[in-house]
């Protein structure tokens, strides 16, 4: 895909997000209770997430051809295989006064809250929990799953709180006016851009200094009309080593004070099921005809069907057998410190691979050949990627410095609502 069609596709995106949010705005406008309208406002809150979160995508779309123009490219190194990020079981412990709690004292403090989950331009959000002194824990019962998720994958969650109180006032929208958007980042992205960005700032307030997106848009003077808005309560970022089947506590960062409005008391920290799955692990990466050495004999040679799967070389007698599911006639195990190699004395129509690797505990070294000199680089390649998926990848290396855009975002935004207001 070229960079032209992959920057409009975020653009389609972008608009997508756009529309539905002008729904979502319509739909507040015309709420007349209070839980829907806390709906439609999570709706426009996580609409706007998503949009900050396309336009920092397409600002690092920009960053590549900015390197492309200048003849600096980023790196082509091995990149390790995606997979799957899945959270589940999510729990945030409260920390009520005993007045509050076991005397049933005091006002009764109630909010409405949920979950923002961010990983890369990926984002969910979970349902909304009405929380008061009767609740131990905020339960979240949804399963989130990020597809297309790569090793060093930061997984931000959000927790947002909005009081539950009964209020008849609501809002709408004012109408649009343009703005020097369009000329400055150009007659068609830049319209859409300039909706997006309109879309995007005049949110429920996060409560943070930042968005999602990692830019920091100005306040918004119609933000007071929207109804009901969410206030960014705490929050918490997941990786790689986080990682792990059992239910696991993880720290909080709180956003919030005790004299907030929508404040909740929090231990300081949420627990959850973190669990990840590379595809290379799941599906094969590689098959295909070989032949496999059997034994010290140079002439004892076996044909083979390979499937390059998981942490093995699956060898079958056929592909039939593979169809059949019938147990493979050699299994070669594939670990990360597997060695992979190809000589360089044999004539290059047929050269051999050796796999370097333990067998119950001992070293073994096995050689394969290819019936076409062709897939000879294709199975080896294959084969080293595999082996480079099971390696913790290492942080970024030469520290290329690139242009930083989100300073003409800013200007942008400062100009728009300069016009506007």
């Amino acid at each position: 895909m070229t960079d032209n069609s992959q920057e409009g596709e975020v653009l389609k995106q972008i608009e997508r997000e756009v529309r539905m949010r002008e729904g979502a705005s319509k739909l507040l406008a015309a709420c007349s209770r209070r839980e829907q309208a806390l709906e439609a406002s999570r709706s426009l809150l996580t609409c706007s997430a998503r949009i900050l979160a396309l336009l920092s995508q397409l600002q690092r779309m920009r960053k590549a051809q900015i390197l492309g123009r200048v003849g600096r490219r980023p790196s082509e190194d091995i990149a390790p295989c995606l997979g799957k990020v899945a959270l589940s079981d999510l729990r945030i412990p409260l920390m009520w006064k005993d007045s509050e709690y076991f005397k049933n004292k005091g006002e009764l403090h109630r909010c409405a809250v949920f979950c923002l989950l961010q990983c890369g331009t990926e984002i969910h959000d979970t349902d909304l929990v009405m929380v008061d002194r009767t609740l131990t824990d905020v339960c979240f019962e949804d399963t989130v799953i990020f597809n297309d998720v790569g090793p060093e994958f930061q997984l931000r969650v959000e927790l947002y709180s909005s009081c539950a109180v009964d209020s008849s006032s609501q809002g709408a929208l004012g109408p649009r006016r343009g703005s020097l958007l369009g000329g400055s980042l150009g007659c068609s992205s830049g319209s859409k851009i300039r909706a997006a960005f309109e879309s995007a700032t005049v949110c429920g307030s996060s409560g943070g200094d930042e968005g999602p997106g990692g830019v920091s848009p100005p306040s918004s003077p119609r933000r007071s009309s929207l109804g009901p808005k969410f206030n960014l309560l705490a929050h918490t970022t997941l990786r790689i080593e986080h990682v792990q089947e059992a239910f696991k506590t993880h720290d909080l960062s709180l956003a919030a004070t005790e004299d907030s409005p929508f404040w909740l008391p929090l231990y300081g920290n949420m627990c959850c099921r973190l669990v990840a799955q590379p595809m290379c692990m799941i599906l094969p990466v590689m098959s295909g005809r070989l032949k496999v050495k059997l034994g010290e004999d140079l002439n004892r040679w076996q044909n083979v069907y390979g499937v390059l799967r998981g942490q093995s070389l699956l060898c079958y007698q056929s592909e039939e057998d593979l169809e059949s599911e019938d147990e493979p006639l050699l299994v070669i195990h594939i670990r990360k410190d597997t060695l992979v190699c190809v000589s360089e004395r044999d004539p290059v129509q047929c050269r051999s691979i050796y796999i370097s690797t333990q067998r119950q505990g001992e070293d073994v070294t096995y050689t394969l050949t290819t019936h076409a000199p062709e897939d000879t680089p294709r199975w080896t390649e294959a084969l080293w990627q595999h082996v480079y998926n099971m390696i913790t990848p290492s942080s970024p290396g030469d520290g290329l410095a690139v242009p930083d855009l989100s300073g003409e975002i800013r200007t942008l935004l400062s100009s728009y609502y300069k016009e506007r207001y």
